[in-house]
């Protein structure tokens, strides 16, 4: 705070110009504890912090000065950071246009109240639910994705869809954790996995398919259980009697089934060249299909071919291979949060997880409730070690690359 000559009673609050930097200095990084700032006509022109997010206010702004504040807060930060919000305690948007003279359509596009926000969810929700109509959210695993998959036949309906949810995925960012999403839970989750699995295999694609937001990743694997969605293609490519019968009675059902599998199996080596090159085979079969060019019979044998080469490109990629992608990514999202004056080491940090996690881990972890939870707990063991583990968003983000490198 800044202190005048007539009030000595708070000299022991003032700072020098450069105390007051490196406190700001603390504030941006995001793995100081300093969370909160308070202020009074400061740092609303040229303080720029991408982590922050809330600014509570609670005094007269308008026009310029106002646009400012909303811009200390706009700034996106990676995938951790899609928007900002401002607590406002003097109803100063309830009227956008009379404080802020510029353009009403433009400012629309600038600030939202939160309330609008929440009156478009349900909208939101029913425009993704729309797609699926006549299915039943409650069945699990791969006949529960198969029947939402059935509704979704070609890439423009899979576009569609991806863009509805684009915009649901970006209200439940900004209104999480409020209770009002609350009802709307059970259908999110089971909306997200339907989005995960009909993203192209290859990770290319149109701008709407990305990655998940932080909050919506933590309810995915909140009360985490056994996965329904169980993975035995190696026992369907190597049972020759089980591959026959596949052949003689090609089922649309077992092809989805195989497909989605496949696909699961791709997407956990992306950024691998070899496989790479095979999700680009699948998504390609698929588009042949989809256009009427394959039978169904024709189908199924180029999938299971692909299906062969998977299993075959696994067998001769080294684990360490897919690990040392993970410790890349991972190495890449604590850069991202690291700033000059962070005190932690992000090789030392990275080294930390992957050592804990190739103890801790064993096969098939990833379908279990024991293994889901001791690599969350021996996760959270290594971020507390250098004070990180108090960042939800950070620990669910790095919790997401190792189930799917590790």
């Amino acid at each position: 705070m800044t202190v005048n000559a007539n009030e000595p009673q708070y000299k022991a609050f003032s700072r020098t110009r450069d105390e007051e930097e490196r406190l700001l200095d603390r504030f941006r990084d995001p793995n100081d504890p300093l969370k909160l700032l308070i202020v009074t006509a400061k740092l609303l022109t040229g303080f720029d912090a991408p982590i922050l997010q809330v600014m509570y206010l609670d005094k007269p702004l308008r026009d310029h000065t106002l646009l400012q504040a909303i811009c200390r807060v706009n700034r996106t930060f990676s995938d951790l950071k899609t928007h900002g919000l401002i607590v406002d305690y003097l109803g100063i948007f309830d009227d956008v246009a009379s404080a802020l003279d510029f353009d009403d359509k433009s400012m629309a596009a600038v600030v939202s109240n939160i309330q609008e926000l929440k009156d478009r969810l349900p909208e939101a929700m029913q425009k993704c639910l729309a797609f699926f109509a006549g299915v039943d959210r409650s069945v699990e695993g791969y006949e529960g994705l198969i029947a939402a998959q059935q509704c979704l036949p070609n890439n423009t309906a899979r576009d569609n869809f991806g863009a509805e949810y684009n915009v649901l995925g970006k209200l439940w960012e900004a209104i999480s954790p409020d209770t009002l999403l609350g009802p709307y839970e059970k259908d999110y989750k089971w909306l997200s996995q339907v989005y995960q699995s009909v993203q192209p295999s290859s990770g290319h694609g149109k701008l709407i398919w990305h990655s998940l937001g932080a909050k919506t990743i933590e309810l995915i694997h909140q009360n985490v259980h056994v996965d329904a969605v169980r993975d035995d293609l190696d026992t369907l490519i190597l049972d020759a009697d089980l591959l026959e019968a596949v052949l003689s009675n090609p089922d649309p059902k077992n092809a989805k089934e195989i497909e989605i599998k496949v696909a699961r199996r791709l997407r956990k080596h992306l950024g691998n060249p070899k496989f790479k090159a095979l999700s680009e085979r699948l998504d390609a079969l698929r588009d042949r299909f989809e256009s009427g060019v394959l039978n169904s019979v024709e189908f199924l044998k180029q999938l299971l071919q692909i299906a062969r080469e998977v299993l075959q490109a696994e067998k001769e990629t080294p684990p360490e291979e897919d690990e040392d992608r993970g410790k890349a990514a991972l190495s890449e999202l604590f850069h991202e949060v690291k700033t000059a004056n962070t005190p932690i080491i992000v090789e030392r940090v990275v080294a930390d997880i992957d050592e804990i996690v190739r103890f801790v881990r064993f096969p098939g972890w990833q379908d279990t409730l024991s293994g889901e939870r001791e690599i969350r707990k021996a996760l959270r063991k290594s971020l507390f070690k250098y004070k990180l583990h108090a960042d939800e968003e950070l620990f669910e983000k790095a919790y997401s690359y190792i189930r799917q490198y590790y």
